[in-house]
């Protein structure tokens, strides 16, 4: 029998009298990879928001692993932010920032337990080097790896990415999207990553939630980078498309 990570039955999601999503539906296997992908302002993060149990549903239900969002245990998920939404001028250092993940909070001492277990997260992404230098000091793709060792520290079976590779070139997204890759297979977890890389979506993941307010679709990549549904999403194909997947466009 199939093990269910996370189901989202009909949700829908408010904000006064603007509509985030609208009858929004799928369900996600255990260890499988799922990218949201669709416009600015089509309720990706809105959708990550509520799964993580922050904002209140409207109607509908979200379940993970058979709970609700605010009753799964804290370790289970693991959570990636935007980097943008760091003040790199906290005066902070790796170390301390991956053993926030572990204890829930900010570490007034570090003693050799948490350092071990830190150090351990930060070796997994190949990030153990960069344990005492300063954050501000860090590379987009260096804090990147850093806050994807804080997410994994306490091995967590749901994995959620917003936008990981904003800020970061391409070959550090393609060194995250392969530590991504890693995690998953060697812990069977089950990632959501909203991105707005096309191609990253169409290589890395099992399934493509598209969405823009509403539901396009939930299917894998070659169904949903078909040109009829991009269409649907975005209004329009750019040249970025037809370069990646070879689409030909319609003048």
């Amino acid at each position: 029998m199939t093990n269910i990570s996370v189901k989202v039955d009909s949700l829908s999601l408010k904000f006064g009298s603007h509509t985030a999503l609208c009858n929004v539906s799928f369900q996600i296997e255990e260890g499988s990879f799922i990218t949201v992908v669709g416009p600015n302002g089509g309720g990706k993060s809105t959708l990550l928001k509520a799964i993580l149990g922050l904002i209140q549903v409207y109607s509908g239900s979200i379940s993970i692993f058979g709970q609700e969002p605010q009753s799964v245990k804290r370790t289970d998920i693991g959570y990636v932010p935007q980097i943008k939404t760091l003040d790199r001028s906290f005066p902070a250092l790796p170390i301390e920032l991956v053993a926030t993940g572990i204890l829930g909070f900010w570490p007034q001492k570090i003693n050799k337990e948490l350092k071990e277990k830190s150090m351990l997260a930060l070796e997994k992404v190949g990030a153990s080097h960069l344990s005492e230098r300063p954050l501000s000091k860090l590379s987009g793709g260096e804090l990147q790896r850093i806050y994807l060792a804080r997410s994994i520290a306490r091995h967590p079976k749901l994995l959620i990415l917003d936008e990981p590779a904003t800020g970061i070139d391409f070959a550090s997204e393609n060194d995250l999207n392969r530590l991504i890759d890693k995690y998953k297979i060697e812990n069977n977890a089950t990632i959501i990553m909203v991105t707005h890389d096309w191609e990253a979506a169409f290589h890395h993941a099992d399934f493509v939630l598209m969405l823009n307010c509403t539901q396009i679709c939930y299917a894998p990549p070659k169904i949903a980078f078909e040109e009829k549904t991009l269409r649907r999403a975005f209004g329009h194909i750019g040249h970025e498309h037809e370069m990646i997947f070879g689409v030909k466009q319609n003048d």
